[in-house]
């Protein structure tokens, strides 16, 4: 019985094997390697733009030729391909280093949390919808401060907070007390004008401040006050002071009139200028008589392009409102009375248009740490990570007794403690290995494990100059940059194996660089440092041209003549008919070039410049002889304020051209003739067969 089933099964993965062959016959076999039809027919559908899955229609003759050429190229290409890898292309630096700049390149949107990155950008473009405008209070703490000097920012932070809000204190003021003490501690001298800052940022869209205090401000309805948001300047408490809806960039005119030195009559010129932009008069007009800023009263109070930032605080909320063309009844504000005139408003595009904004601004965000982390938390737990120095060590149970020793670890960083000092923040500590002692993994991650000493390594590789704060501190910071880069690094390591799409684009770029890289070593740079091939070449191919057919036009000259040429940009520094009689003295007397130039110079002004050269032009390729001017003589062509002289000299019959003048495009027929004999051999020394009858019935 059991025979039967064997038996069975193995007819079973006979069949089975048979009908995929018959699907998907081999079209190629190149030093014994098998091609099937659907990896060519992979490529060709992709080079004509098409779908793999294409239905296939009717095979016109268009189609057959286009298959049957690429066919050619991808043979051609396969079998480079293979000598390639076989001459070790693969492994030459240059290449290589290339190749490690595209694979970084396409490896980050692998190495980050999609789904996390999505959520941030969602959130950006919800949070964009509005315009804020807050104020905070600030206790400045460095980001690597000690922990007992953040704990004390932060309980004055919260002493900040109760004052405000139970306490009932006013926000701005205490924002101003918190700087002045804050400077006092700076030792900021007490005329220095930041003395004056009452924690007012003004307005703002999303990207505009750091994250931490965006995603604070946003979190809060209009006059509410946050608890301590902690961000790399230290803890803020901020206030929402108002929400309006998104302003872009905003055009707008504005009157502006000054409440000094008389508010009353500021008041009723304000409102004069109001009743005559009701009576009809223009925008421009009124503000050119009326407005107090001198920088734009001239220009209508134009504002163009301004971003909330730049936009007064006290015109956004009224900006937000309005529709083009409105105009704003006067109102006032602590620096005077305004009126307003909207002009354009750019409105919220959708958010497909605001991604690749995003994605730039997030670039240079501290957000974008955000997808990453997430990565990295999810390639822990998918690799098995471990940190020792947070794995306690098994305990021996003791009946009937609970052990009060304290929880030992099965790694620690004290060592590190130990061999580190403070020359690490001068750019000056180095690791001395026979030190360290501490053999135990820190971490693992995979197969891989670190030490002590791999931590020690990276601390000296990555310290700079800086002003020295807690060692525990930098330690463990230095500490969870090496785990996050080696847990990234073996996520990395692991992409082709993991992503069969990733694993054949880096297959794609590298056989291209090898092809090129192939190519010019083979062929085209061949074709040109081999000048004796060359030369050979030459002297075989040149034989074979006529200057009747048309497709070797580029290998002969046509009639061509030799020319002298004299331009003067003046007539009159040398009357025309002189230098005629100098030009055909120049022949007779048969003077070189140089003799004709000291001629000619001696008869002209010598503040009046002239050029003189000698040209050799080829008839149907030139732009100098007219019709009619191919014989010997001197011929005139009047320009502005001078004249042109042209001396034909002799005239050169049709002739083939030699190596040197011809010589891109004999180079380029040698690299072709190099090109097909390479591709002889290689096709005899891989034993390339073509399956013609698979291709003849392969439709697209």
């Amino acid at each position: 019985m059991r025979r039967i089933v064997v038996c069975l099964l193995a007819l079973t993965m006979t069949l089975g094997a048979q009908a995929q062959q018959k699907d998907d016959p081999v079209m190629f076999e190149i030093n014994g390697k098998k091609i099937v039809r659907s990896e060519f027919m992979k490529e060709f559908m992709r080079s004509a733009g098409k779908e793999v899955n294409t239905t296939p229609g009717v095979c016109t003759y268009e189609k057959r030729q286009a298959l049957e050429e690429y066919v050619e190229l991808f043979v051609n290409y396969r079998t480079k391909l293979e000598d390639a890898y076989a001459l070790r292309f693969d492994t030459l630096p240059d290449l290589v280093r290339e190749l490690d700049g595209y694979r970084t390149e396409l490896a980050a949107p692998y190495l980050i949390d999609s789904a996390t990155l999505q959520e941030i950008l969602h959130e950006a473009y919800e949070r964009n919808h509005y315009t804020l405008h807050a104020a905070h209070i600030l206790v400045r703490v460095k980001n690597n401060a000690a922990p007992e000097d953040t704990l004390a920012a932060y309980q004055e932070a919260m002493e900040y907070y109760n004052r405000v809000t139970t306490g009932g204190e006013d926000f701005l003021k205490v924002a101003v007390e918190s700087a002045s003490r804050r400077l006092d501690r700076e030792g900021v001298p007490p005329d220095d004008p930041r003395r004056k800052d009452n924690g007012d940022v003004g307005n703002f869209n999303v990207f505009d401040m750091v994250y931490p205090f965006e995603s604070g401000a946003y979190g809060l309805a209009v006059g509410e006050i946050s608890k301590p948001v902690r961000t790399r300047y230290g803890y803020h408490i901020i206030k929402l002071l108002e929400k309006n809806a998104f302003m872009g960039k905003t055009t707008f005119q504005h009157i502006w009139i000054a409440t000094t030195p008389d508010p009353e009559k500021a008041a009723a010129r304000a409102q004069m200028a109001y009743k005559q932009l009701e009576n009809g008069d223009s925008f421009s007009n009124v503000c050119l008589v009326y407005s107090d800023d001198a920088s734009t009263a001239d220009k209508g109070g134009l504002l163009s392009n301004m971003s909330v930032q730049q936009i007064p605080a006290e015109y956004v909320a009224t900006l937000s409102k309005m529709e083009p063309g409105q105009v704003t009844l006067p109102f006032q504000t602590s620096y005077g009375w305004h009126i307003l005139l909207l002009v354009t408003r750019d409105s919220l595009p959708p958010f497909e248009d605001m991604v690749p904004y995003y994605k730039q601004r997030l670039s240079r965000d501290s957000r974008s740490e955000r997808p990453r982390s997430a990565f990295i938390e999810q390639s822990k737990k998918r690799y098995h990570f471990v940190d020792y120095t947070q794995t306690p060590v098994e305990q021996s149970k003791t009946k009937g007794k609970k052990s009060t020793a304290p929880v030992q670890m099965m790694a620690s960083l004290d060592q590190c403690r130990s061999l580190l000092n403070d020359s690490v923040f001068m750019n000056a500590w180095h690791v001395d290995a026979d030190k360290v002692t501490d053999k135990r993994p820190l971490f693992a991650i995979g197969d891989k494990q670190y030490t002590t000493l791999d931590l020690l390594r990276y601390m000296e590789s990555q310290q700079r100059a800086e002003k020295s704060y807690d060692m525990d501190t930098y330690i463990k910071q230095r500490y969870e940059q090496l785990v996050n880069k080696k847990v990234l690094e073996y996520a990395d390591s692991r992409l082709e194996t993991e992503h069969k799409e990733f694993a054949e684009l880096m297959d794609e770029y590298r056989n291209g660089l090898m092809i090129f890289s192939y190519n010019d070593r083979m062929i085209w740079s061949k074709a040109i440092r081999d000048t004796a091939a060359l030369d050979a070449f030459y002297n075989r191919f040149s034989k074979e041209r006529s200057i009747d057919n048309e497709e070797d036009a580029p290998y002969f000259w046509n009639e061509r003549a030799v020319v002298t040429h004299l331009t003067i940009a003046d007539s009159a520094a040398l009357k025309p008919a002189k230098a005629i009689k100098l030009m055909e003295k120049g022949t007779k007397k048969q003077w070189t070039l140089s003799q004709l130039n000291e001629q000619i110079a001696k008869a002209i002004n010598s503040d009046n410049p002239f050029q003189l050269e000698e040209l050799t032009v080829e008839q149907e390729h030139q732009n100098l002889l007219k019709k009619g001017w191919w014989k010997p003589g001197v011929y005139g062509i009047a320009t502005t304020k001078g004249y042109e002289l042209v001396r034909v000299d002799r005239l050169i019959e049709p002739c083939l051209k030699t190596r040197a003048e011809a010589r891109g495009f004999y180079i380029n027929e040698f690299q072709v003739e190099l090109e097909q004999q390479l591709l002889e051999n290689l096709r005899k020394k891989y034993n390339v067969i073509i399956h013609q009858d698979v291709i003849d019935e392969t439709t697209f």
